[in-house]
């Protein structure tokens, strides 16, 4: 499990850790880390010439000693003090270590090989002070950037972007990745991120991103008595006479093997049939998915599987007449929503750029005001609960961004509630299922939504255990 820890909880872990150390030791640890980072980047550190952007914090002294180390090893490194004072001690040992400090000044391409942003750091306020943009802006383009924690100038615990804010290809952050490296659109400007363990002691965190291993840990996966119905039964609602392709893809979806059995109901039975042999029609299930193209019968679908009083999946079409089915009081069967920035936009009565630039926030808001798992599709899908717990998911590909995907993605998790897993779990891992096999599927070139139907067996055999 990836967790991703507030900036007061990794204060706290700090805190109680410096009490027991040596003065000085917490940032040698990250600074080593730091430093090893910068020169695997850079490819060595004799003759490389690095730029040290400095802040008044202490990410500006982990920059130093970082530096410090670099110079030490034959590298060139200059600093620049950027907002008024600095690291004393660290910028003892970088002068120590040949190391200069210098006013800034302007940088052609090629004038140096990395420059290490550690301006502001994980206390440093949104936005970029007017001197760091003045100094810094003018080089950030041609130079590769690493950031110390984070980008100078984004919102930390939020993941959300304020104003100007530096962008790193690589980020290095110490004890625990922050909420930035895990949500858009914060994370877009974190680049690769990298974590050194510097030994915290660090409380359950807020948000959470699924390893291979807790997908394989929290798969479904039959028993040696198992049979069909007892492995769970999944019914379809998706389709109509003008989006029929829209019931292929979402069956495709469950139609997985994880649940023992598919049922259909809905326009398309005869396209469906012809596709998947074995998918049946209506009957007793354990979990529905609903709305995917289901056009005009989309509010019928839903008031019919919100009245079989089991969880179900609800997407696309059925999205729009949530408001008042929720209102009745026929709400309390809802389990996972699917929307994109759109639908979920619609529902809360805000302009899609307002989902786009908070998109945790308004995730968090709509699982509370819906009494749902929310799933917020994405570059980085946000899954949040009722209860305020969020996940993160990062697998996938940007070819994953095609017609119909999302169509597949709520089989796929009808499939993984009707087997047995929790909402949010269910939501979960299908999402990074999904993503996995969207990679495989492609492997760098363009894909359609079914060839990630075809690729999710595979991805399911490839899990450990």
């Amino acid at each position: 499990m990836r967790s991703a820890h507030t900036v007061d909880q990794v204060r706290t872990a700090e805190a109680a850790l410096l009490a027991s150390l040596p003065e000085g030791t917490l940032m040698r640890r990250a600074a080593a880390g730091l430093a090893y980072a910068v020169a695997e980047l850079i490819g060595g550190t004799y003759g490389r010439r690095v730029v040290l952007l400095v802040g008044p914090g202490d990410n500006g002294g982990d920059a130093l000693f970082a530096g410090a180390q670099l110079a030490r090893g034959g590298a060139q490194v200059e600093a620049w003090v950027l907002l008024g004072t600095a690291h004393r001690a660290g910028l003892t040992a970088l002068r120590a270590a040949g190391g200069r400090v210098r006013e800034p000044r302007s940088l052609s391409e090629g004038a140096v090989d990395v420059v290490v942003d550690g301006v502001l750091g994980i206390g440093g306020r949104p936005g970029l002070p007017p001197a760091v943009a003045e100094a810094v802006i003018p080089i950030h383009q041609s130079i590769p950037f690493v950031a110390v924690d984070v980008p100078s100038g984004i919102d930390v615990d939020s993941g959300e972007r304020h104003g100007m804010h530096l962008r790193a290809d690589l980020t290095v952050t110490f004890g625990t990745h922050k909420i930035a490296h895990l949500v858009d659109p914060a994370a877009q400007a974190c680049g690769v991120v990298e974590l050194v363990d510097i030994g915290l002691d660090l409380p359950s965190a807020p948000v959470e991103s699924l390893q291979t291993a807790d997908i394989a840990r929290l798969l479904p996966r039959p028993a040696l008595d198992a049979q069909k119905y007892a492995r769970g039964v999944v019914g379809v609602r998706a389709g109509s006479d003008r989006y029929p392709g829209a019931a292929l893809l979402s069956v495709a979806g469950a139609n997985t093997g994880l649940a023992g059995m598919v049922r259909y109901v809905g326009s398309a039975a005869d396209e469906v049939k012809a596709h998947h042999p074995e998918v049946v029609g209506g009957g007793r299930v354990q979990a529905w998915v609903v709305g995917s193209g289901t056009d005009s019968d989309a509010e019928r679908h839903l008031t019919e599987a919100l009245a079989d009083g089991v969880p179900v999946v609800i997407d696309a079409d059925a999205l729009g007449h949530l408001d008042r089915l929720h209102a009745e009081g026929a709400g309390a069967a809802i389990t996972v929503l699917t929307p994109h920035a759109g639908e979920l936009a619609t529902l809360l009565d805000v302009e899609r750029s307002e989902i786009e630039a908070r998109p945790l926030h308004f995730a968090r808001h709509a699982a509370d005001a819906y009494g749902s798992v929310v799933l917020l599709k994405g570059r980085r899908t946000i899954v949040a609960t009722p209860a305020g717990a969020v996940r993160v998911n990062a697998s996938g590909t940007p070819w994953l961004a095609t017609a119909g995907a999302g169509d597949v993605l709520g089989g796929l998790i009808g499939s993984l509630l009707a087997a047995g897993l929790d909402p949010f779990d269910a939501a979960s891992v299908g999402a990074w299922l999904h993503g996995a096999a969207a990679t495989r599927a492609s492997r760098g070139g363009p894909i359609v939504a079914g060839d990630v139907a075809r690729h999710l067996p595979a991805v399911l055999r490839h899990l450990p255990g």
